[in-house]
């Protein structure tokens, strides 16, 4: 098992020693997603280039003249359907509140009561505030759908090069998010459920082989949920971060037009 991680002769009593690699990582890049997303709605009013639009600022929409930039007012989209995320419970619940930090380790006495389950003083599971809202999961899933077809529509603009088909660097970045982001958002446990995931028999339901078929699609984006739950991330702000050095004069967006 070390050879294939990669980790040569480190001895098992070494891989449980590093244990803690997983929480700290986790912590290290939600944090950092988290104030760079802050900063880029927060002190940016817009983030387009010519036909590219950043993720987070789409879709655009028209609030009059506000001091706060319109990203804030559809922000809680995403954001909500990634914090109730099942996946990013496990993450953040070990890495933040070490509940618990790790499969073979048990939760720290002194973090006991600070934890989302709160055990040592009565288990709450996800009964009470603010933990109770994790339950609004599949409600934000519906949202997060219908914010997935408006990247798509998004990136198929992304195509347009001065009124004619055309494909940048920047282009293909936006597919690649897009991509990563219905892999994540389609591969979701409750819409794995919703499709097929709460039928005991396919034959018997109307539609039962179309069902059946999506649910095997579903099954197989939500065994690689967390990797898409990642790559998505990290593709979210490598688009943004690109549009923007474009709207500064930085770099320059190679391109082909046809």
């Amino acid at each position: 098992m070390a050879a294939s991680l990669g980790l040569g002769r480190v001895s098992r009593a070494q891989l449980r020693q590093l244990w803690w690699m997983y929480p700290a990582n986790v912590v290290l890049w939600l944090s950092l997603f988290g104030v760079y997303s802050l900063w880029t709605i927060v002190f940016f009013h817009s983030d387009q280039f010519h036909q590219y639009l950043s993720p987070f600022y789409s879709p655009q929409v028209a609030v009059g003249r506000t001091p706060v930039s319109p990203a804030l007012f559809i922000f809680f989209i995403p954001l909500g359907f990634r914090a109730t995320c099942y996946y990013y419970r496990k993450a953040y619940y070990r890495s933040f509140f070490a509940d618990p930090p790790g499969c073979a380790k048990g939760e720290p006495s002194q973090l006991a009561t600070l934890s989302p389950t709160g055990r040592g003083r009565g288990y709450r599971g996800e009964s009470k505030l603010p933990f109770v809202l994790n339950n609004l999961h599949r409600f934000f899933m519906y949202l997060a759908v219908g914010f997935v077809v408006v990247l798509w529509i998004d990136t198929f603009r992304a195509f347009s090069y001065h009124g004619h088909l055309g494909f940048g660097l920047g282009t293909a970045i936006m597919l690649v998010n897009i991509v990563f982001l219905s892999g994540y958002t389609f591969g979701c446990h409750s819409l794995r459920h919703l499709v097929g995931g709460g039928v005991d028999c396919f034959s018997c339901v109307l539609a039962g082989a179309q069902r059946h078929q999506l649910w095997k699609g579903t099954s197989w984006l939500n065994a690689r949920h967390s990797i898409f739950a990642w790559l998505s991330l990290f593709s979210l702000i490598i688009i943004d971060v690109y549009i923007r050095l474009l709207q500064y004069g930085v770099i320059h967006d190679p391109h082909l037009g046809f």
